[in-house]
């Protein structure tokens, strides 16, 4: 990628360009003027973009979360009984995952920037397929915790990968519903993860035991899926074999207005150091913890509360279909919503209310079954906390601007889930069982926590944009800017009035690697 010489305040008079040392592919592409695209261009090269990229990231994510999801499952048909475990060891086993992610997201911060996409996604696909599969051969708690230690370091780089790629790839408009469809397959893995557990467990055999079954077949189906993931996808725009010369142009031209750039293969050590002292770095961390406490609940516990409401393990798989498809849709609502109304923060508060809810059904009702009705509705409840990950990583992604530095974010973000994934399982003990009482309570608490945090990281990105209009009047350009990249349609040069082509006349330092804060023409949204 390009080398350049930049200012050290990184800000550039209008018309003046920094010194590109090695030809950046990306800018050669597009040239010194500015392509023509047209909103009927950009909207082809979308389909485009959604038939190749778009698909190959649901289909992987969709994996990596039935992978970890089918462990619940696991438990439901025998698991703790066939491996001895005892005490907190289950909850250790759903806990040791995560703590491999979070150990390992400093290298996945570099390998996201250094390693191709194309090279990086399939490798870490066969990582945790094997290490699911073999999942099925273990028989104690300590080969089960090394298998799992596994599957969550090759997870460990996924969710910020995929933010990466969906960043460099469309628009910020787009970007919600886009990260809605690959997130979104937390509820889809959900619903395949029960249909196929209540199939595979009927399967009668003299050698595996009905959780090895499950473990063996998910993890074979995600290791033959990497090849096919390196046959199909691209690096990025300037490599992408789907797209004609032409469009290579276009679609980097579509993406200026993002003030993000296109990607970039040199690791900035500014970049890490300006994420590091940003209260926002620390807020969105304090956001992905709380919120994936819960998470971690349902994805390890979630079969487990359903049993202990009196229904037998089959029952129990179904009875988690309905809440994976739940999941889907509030999944796709919120971003939805949060698309439209370009208002993220109340989006996301807003959903982590039906979760309160929830947790309050849970934890006030016995478990009898004359309350079955209300005690599962109450469980389903806690699917809108699924509403919550896609629109926090949207909003990261649409905030930070750099390589380096959104690497270096999403990992961190990645590494803070990660803490609420061992958090999570923690607050529940076996001997609490079947109400969970101080665990439920325990997230009563997190849920309240992370509405404030979301409302105090709203204030804090009004604040900033207001710091940036002062920084623009400084620099002789216009106080308030036309943020094109958050409009449905996308703005051509033919549809601009004057005052509007002289604004995108700005859009120069668009793919230069420069971070939101060193390009004053960056515009944060809410």
């Amino acid at each position: 990628m390009a080398s350049i010489d930049e200012k050290p305040n990184a800000v550039y008079e209008k018309g003046e360009q920094p010194i590109v040392k090695h030809a950046d592919r990306a800018l050669e592409l597009i040239g010194s003027e500015r392509v023509v695209l047209t909103d009927e261009d950009s909207k082809r090269i979308r389909r485009k973009t959604d038939k190749v990229i778009l698909a190959i990231l649901v289909w992987v994510y969709f994996l990596q979360i039935l992978d970890k999801s089918v462990l619940g499952y696991g438990a439901t048909y025998g698991l703790q009984t066939d491996t001895g475990l005892v005490g907190n060891q289950y909850s250790l086993v759903g806990s040791i995952a995560p703590i491999a992610q979070l150990a390992w997201q400093p290298f996945s911060s570099f390998l996201i920037v250094k390693v191709p996409h194309r090279i990086l996604m399939p490798s870490l696909c066969l990582g945790w397929g094997i290490a699911q599969t073999l999942l099925a051969a273990c028989h104690n708690f300590n080969s089960l915790m090394a298998a799992r230690f596994f599957l969550g370091l090759f997870e460990a780089g996924c969710l910020p990968l995929f933010s990466i790629i969906t960043s460099q790839w469309y628009r910020r408009a787009e970007q919600p519903l886009r990260i809605a469809a690959w997130y979104g397959t937390n509820g889809v893995a959900t619903i395949v993860a029960s249909a196929l557990s209540y199939g595979l467990a009927h399967i009668k055999s003299e050698v595996l035991r009905p959780w090895q079954t499950i473990f063996l077949f998910v993890g074979l189906v995600t290791v033959i899926s990497a090849p096919f993931v390196y046959w199909k996808l691209d690096n990025d725009i300037p490599s992408a074999r789907f797209l004609t010369e032409q469009e290579k142009a276009q679609a980097i031209e579509r993406l200026r207005a993002n003030q993000t750039g296109t990607g970039n293969r040199d690791f900035k050590i500014k970049h890490v150091v300006e994420a590091a002292l940003e209260p926002k770095t620390y807020l969105w961390l304090g956001m992905s913890m709380l919120l994936n406490v819960g998470a971690s609940v349902t994805n390890t516990f979630g079969p487990l509360i359903l049993n202990g409401l009196g229904f037998d393990k089959y029952t129990t798989s179904l009875l988690n279909m309905p809440f994976g498809a739940i999941q889907v849709l509030v999944i796709l609502l919120a971003s939805y919503l949060a698309q439209k109304a370009h208002i993220k923060g109340a989006i996301l508060a807003a959903f982590i209310l039906p979760v309160v809810a929830g947790l309050a059904i849970l934890y006030a009702l016995p478990r009898t079954h004359s309350v079955q009705g209300p005690l599962i509705v109450g469980y389903y409840l806690l699917a809108f906390l699924f509403g919550g990950n896609p629109l926090i990583v949207t909003w990261i992604v649409g905030n930070t601007a750099g390589t380096t530095k959104k690497s270096v974010i999403m990992s961190l973000y990645n590494a803070a889930s990660s803490a609420g994934n061992i958090v999570g399982p923690l607050l529940f003990n076996k001997r609490d069982a079947p109400a969970y009482h101080p665990g439920l309570r325990g997230c009563l608490g997190i849920f309240a926590a992370l509405v404030a945090v979301v409302l105090i990281q709203w204030a804090n990105l009004v604040v900033l944009n207001k710091m940036q209009e002062r920084k623009r009047v400084r620099n002789g350009k216009q106080a308030k800017m036309v943020d094109h990249s958050m409009q449905d349609r996308y703005q051509s040069v033919e549809d601009e009035n004057v005052e509007e082509q002289e604004q995108n006349r700005l859009g120069d330092n668009a793919f230069l690697d420069l971070t939101d804060r060193e390009n004053d023409e960056f515009v944060y949204i809410y």
